[in-house]
């Protein structure tokens, strides 16, 4: 599809002006980091430590119910 240089020079010109000059870097930055997290999802090892376990809070003691009289 863009086989000759003078295809990819319109597509860097057509993505120059959707996002403009200061835009790039971080949409760039963005992708790879996407791109990273998404190979070490498919390789199973995360570089990043699992949250701790959330233990469920103990329950709370009932109020008495009031007798009526």
């Amino acid at each position: 599809m863009f086989e000759s240089p003078v295809h990819w020079m319109i597509v860097a010109i057509v993505i120059l002006i959707l996002f403009g000059g200061r835009k790039i870097p971080e949409v760039m930055r963005g992708l790879g980091e996407g791109i990273r997290n998404f190979k070490e999802g498919m390789s199973g090892s995360s570089h990043t430590p699992a949250p701790p376990a959330q233990t469920p809070a103990p329950p709370q003691a009932e109020k008495p119910a009031e007798e009526k009289k």
